[in-house]
């Protein structure tokens, strides 16, 4: 009879220590994590103050943009000059920024993980992505196009059907092409660099993306021409981890204050050839 009543309040103490081991197991997760826990409550601008320096995720493959000069080791474009336009207004100097290359594919778990401060990388604004982070007003607009060569009977989706094309991983170009020409069948690449290089190898007759990108790869082989117009709208924006309300606002400060004072303009004119219309 003894046992039996002492087999209760065994139970209930087992329990009870199940249940205080998971609610400390689960706030030493949330603490550890990169992207969470203490250092998420300071807020990024904190964490970018203390450590004295902004961390940016660009592309290095994206001339124009984001591009990697193999010979001096610099990365150079829009992209990385608006980062060091932040790294001066948060820290008083625009040489304060660590640049870590991004692909479309990596770029939001580097963020997540608190591998870089933000996403700096022609990134569209979606409604999915708005799901994972948080967006910036638009910076740039672009609009997906195909890339051909100049002999290509190729004039646009329409002329897809059966057609190698080909995109890169992670990217609303893969998904719109897939939607809009259903008939063409897609091949997808880590970065544009080895879509560009299988495009030129004749892996496929046609590279999709956006527009100022393939632009970009124009103007390094003049063999290859744009065609199809664009058929999407893109809207650029500077990815921040979800919920940080502070940096969204300071990074919508720094974009307004590049226009209300005409340095946008300069760098759209220094990188894309124009101002903007």
């Amino acid at each position: 009879m003894k046992n039996v009543l002492k087999w209760p309040s065994f139970m209930l103490v087992l329990i009870l220590s199940l249940v205080l081991s998971g609610c400390s197991t689960g706030e030493e997760s949330s603490s550890s994590g990169g992207s969470g826990g203490s250092s998420e409550a300071k807020g990024t601008i904190e964490q970018i103050k203390e450590r004295g320096k902004l961390i940016a995720g660009v592309k290095y493959d994206t001339k124009l943009f984001g591009l990697k000069d193999p010979a001096s080791g610099e990365v150079e474009g829009f992209d990385i000059d608006i980062a060091k336009a932040l790294a001066k207004q948060i820290l008083g100097d625009e040489t304060k920024v660590e640049l870590k290359e991004v692909t479309s594919k990596t770029r939001i778990p580097m963020l997540q993980n608190g591998d870089i401060d933000l996403i700096i990388a022609t990134m569209t604004i979606t409604d999915e992505r708005k799901e994972q982070v948080d967006f910036s007003d638009v910076y740039f607009e672009a609009g997906q196009s195909l890339l051909v060569k100049n002999d290509s009977a190729i004039t646009g989706l329409e002329s897809l059907d059966g057609v190698k094309v080909l995109a890169v991983k992670g990217s609303t170009s893969a998904q719109n092409i897939r939607e809009k020409a259903p008939d063409a069948e897609v091949l997808e690449f880590d970065n544009y660099q080895d879509a560009f290089t299988a495009l030129k190898a004749g892996k496929g007759e046609a590279l999709t993306t956006d527009n100022i990108i393939l632009i970009g790869m124009q103007q390094t082989d003049n063999n290859y021409k744009l065609v199809g117009g664009n058929f999407t709208s893109e809207p650029y924006g500077i990815a921040i981890r979800k919920g940080d309300t502070a940096f969204v606002e300071e990074v919508n400060n720094l974009l307004k204050n590049l226009k209300d004072s005409g340095e946008y303009d300069t760098l759209h004119e220094k990188w894309l050839g124009s101002k903007p219309e």
